[in-house]
């Protein structure tokens, strides 16, 4: 399942000898058997093979797109704004009627005190992904809205590089806290519900525009179209609205660039503090 690390694109640089579609475990956690029905149903779709390659950062993801490594990838929103130049929207999931989702922090269900980020004083606190907007960017800039500088307000932060990783890191007591992408946590708590147990959800922050399925600003129209259509057709077929439910998503759509707009308003924020 894991593709070799040429160049996406055939010589002529325009179509791929196949589709490169890049997850990380920071979002896709443990969903090998998902990703193989996803590749079967997108090859029989597209008529070219498709090879899923799973790395474990958002960082590594990025980093392989915009070499050309990768045609599509799963990104966040932080990712994605960094570098508009040189990816282009494909689709942008809709869950629960909308293509937008939260960030939650969570914390031991016995912390019946915390209500917000700034609680969390010299307490150790778990972030999912450095790129992460609900596991990293939004709980930053929480803390730099309040006049607080992130580097010195907590007592020690770790980056679990998955947002379950980060539910597991507060229920095990390594951490005091976290924050992590909302629909991750409710999909677990529809899921696995066990995974939460002895967790609260202490706060959630407004909505931001969901983790986009971008490609190579490069890729061809006669690949971008016709992945497109396979994409947002999948709640059409059986296939499909079974991989949906599997990700507990309602479909995927097309959306404008300014549903990221308020991502880029906190990365501005974010700017004015040092790492």
């Amino acid at each position: 399942m894991l593709a070799t690390w040429a160049p996406a694109y055939a010589a002529d640089g325009a179509s791929p000898r196949k589709i490169l579609f890049g997850t990380t475990a920071v979002f896709l956690d443990n969903q090998m058997r998902l990703l193989a029905k996803w590749r079967t149903r997108l090859e029989e779709q597209l008529g070219m093979e498709v090879h899923f390659v799973q790395r474990g950062s958002y960082g590594e993801i990025t980093e392989m797109l915009l070499a050309d490594q990768l045609d599509v990838a799963w990104v966040c929103g932080y990712p994605y704004v960094t570098h508009a130049d040189r990816m282009k929207l494909l689709v942008v999931p809709q869950y629960q009627g909308k293509p937008l989702y939260r960030s939650y922090l969570v914390v031991p269900a016995s912390d019946a005190s915390t209500t917000s980020i700034v609680n969390l004083r010299n307490r150790v606190f778990a972030y999912s992904d450095p790129q992460s907007n609900s596991g990293y960017l939004i709980p930053r800039t929480e803390l730099i809205r309040d006049g607080i500088d992130p580097r010195r307000f907590f007592s020690k932060t770790f980056f679990t590089y998955a947002h379950r990783k980060v539910v597991d890191a507060v229920a095990s007591g390594l951490a005091a806290a976290g924050e992590i992408d909302g629909y991750i946590f409710d999909t677990l708590a529809k899921q696995a519900p066990e995974a939460v147990t002895g967790i609260r959800v202490a706060w959630k922050s407004p909505l931001y525009g969901f983790p986009p399925i971008v490609a190579r600003r490069s890729l061809s129209m006669e690949t971008f179209a016709p992945l497109q259509v396979a994409l947002l057709g999948m709640a059409e077929d059986p296939v499909g609205r079974d991989l949906l439910n599997r990700l507990n998503l309602d479909r995927f759509v097309i959306a404008p660039d300014a549903l990221f707009d308020d991502i880029r308003n906190l990365v501005k924020l974010s700017d004015t503090m040092p790492v």
